[in-house]
């Protein structure tokens, strides 16, 4: 059996809804069992983190970057950083904005750089970008073209229940699934 972990941040509740479907994912491979953490709860769940098998990074995107919450989480992590309670476990990020672009893989890269100053294995989305065949892209996965993490979007007048769309959605599953299978292939070894 294998453990994840999703440790994010969501300012209005759009990451949220992209967490949920990162965790479904997870929960969808069998023999995996998932953590769903807001970073505001952290600090009762460190050793979750350090038993996990794998952690699940989430944040939105705000000027280009991962969110003060998600960035105080990260700094929060040098408490333990010498000791390196995550090495060699896999690492993964996902992040929302409210523009299509909004400097979403800078927001990634910091996440990659982290995972990597932890020692972590980073697992990209093996998705393909959407393809614009016939000028639309509805009900296709990875529509944003994202090949380091799950990317959304959502428009910033539209309320979580609403945004973001089905196939960001839909993307982030496929993330968590892949890595709830691959961090399952870990623990067999």
């Amino acid at each position: 059996m294998s453990k994840v972990v999703v440790v994010y941040h969501s300012g209005y509740g759009h990451t949220r809804v992209i967490a949920r479907a990162v965790a479904q994912g997870v929960e969808r491979h069998l023999g995996s069992r998932c953590l769903l953490l807001a970073v505001e709860e952290v600090d009762a769940h460190w050793e979750d983190l350090h038993r996990a098998d794998a952690i699940i990074f989430g944040s939105p995107t705000y000027m280009g970057s991962v969110s003060a919450a998600f960035k105080q989480f990260m700094e929060a992590t040098a408490s333990f950083y010498l000791a390196q309670p995550w090495r060699d476990k896999l690492a993964a990020g996902f992040t929302n904005s409210g523009s299509l672009c909004g400097d979403k893989l800078n927001t990634l890269v910091q996440m990659a750089v982290f995972a990597a100053q932890h020692s972590m294995i980073w697992v990209g989305l093996d998705l393909l970008p959407a393809r614009f065949g016939d000028g639309g892209i509805d009900g296709q996965l990875n529509r944003l073209g994202s090949s380091l993490g799950a990317m959304s979007q959502s428009s910033v007048e539209q309320p979580p229940g609403l945004a973001p769309p089905l196939e960001d959605q839909l993307t982030a599953s496929h993330l968590g699934e892949r890595v709830a299978r691959l961090a399952q292939r870990m623990v067999r070894e």
